[in-house]
């Protein structure tokens, strides 16, 4: 079995070690003797992202978005768009997931136009929302990590959130969501970065890109004793 992943703009797009996803993504596949190739996909690359099986978006502030943003116009929007469509295995942290959103409105009311590829938006405030964080996802799952973003997202009627707020702000600071969760899209604010954090969420990505491209698949179990340890140890920063 082999699994390909594309890491979308890592250049611009890598805030609080959120290139530490992909790593642990990488790791997890070694670790059960699963192949993987990852691509670094930088402005001005050209890619089919629908031939991916997971794809990652980290953070990045409102001046790396706006240069993405320039370069997403040129077609790869589309190609992002029909990834989402065709279900594959998307994780977007913060600035990545707020581009997949329709617009991003400044403080100072400036719009910023985003790719519209999920119906959301997001408003710019001047204070931040700040600290370590935890949510609820509707497998049980508690994920832990830190958030630090001045946009408060707002959610269309048709999307579900990734996750309720047990503790922090989430999305918006007032109705509790945390995120968005599309098809196999998942949007979050969660840096840490999440998947070493929450080692059962990485794999969730890893089984359902296996199974989106092998159907029949049983992931291996990994000991995650040293990870769970971590949990503990860090869990009352969060609850």
């Amino acid at each position: 079995m082999n699994l390909r992943i594309a890491h979308l703009y890592p250049d611009m797009l890598n805030l609080y070690g959120d290139s530490g996803n992909v790593l642990c993504l990488q790791k997890r596949l070694e670790w059960r003797g699963i192949d993987n190739n990852t691509n670094r996909i930088n402005a001005g690359d050209v890619a089919n992202l629908s031939d991916y099986d997971i794809i990652f978006i980290g953070g990045g502030q409102d001046f790396e978005q706006s240069l993405i943003l320039d370069d997403l116009s040129k077609g790869m929007d589309v190609s992002l768009k029909k990834a989402v469509e065709n279900g594959v295995v998307i994780l977007a942290v913060c600035g990545g997931f707020q581009l997949l959103g329709k617009y991003y409105k400044t403080h100072t009311g400036d719009i910023m136009e985003f790719t519209n590829i999920l119906d959301f938006y997001t408003v710019g405030k001047e204070k931040r929302l700040i600290g370590n964080y935890a949510f609820k996802t509707s497998e049980k799952m508690e994920i832990i990590g830190f958030e630090n973003h001045s946009g408060r997202t707002y959610l269309g009627k048709g999307l579900k959130p990734f996750g309720k707020i047990i503790k922090g702000s989430g999305n918006n600071g007032r109705d509790r969501t945390e995120g968005v969760r599309y098809k196999n899209t998942f949007g979050t604010y969660c840096h840490g970065p999440i998947l070493p954090k929450n080692p059962q969420f990485a794999d969730m990505l890893i089984e359902k890109a296996l199974k989106r491209k092998y159907k029949d698949v049983k992931l291996e179990k990994l000991d995650n004793s040293i990870e769970i340890l971590a949990r503990k140890q860090v869990r009352g920063m969060y609850i």
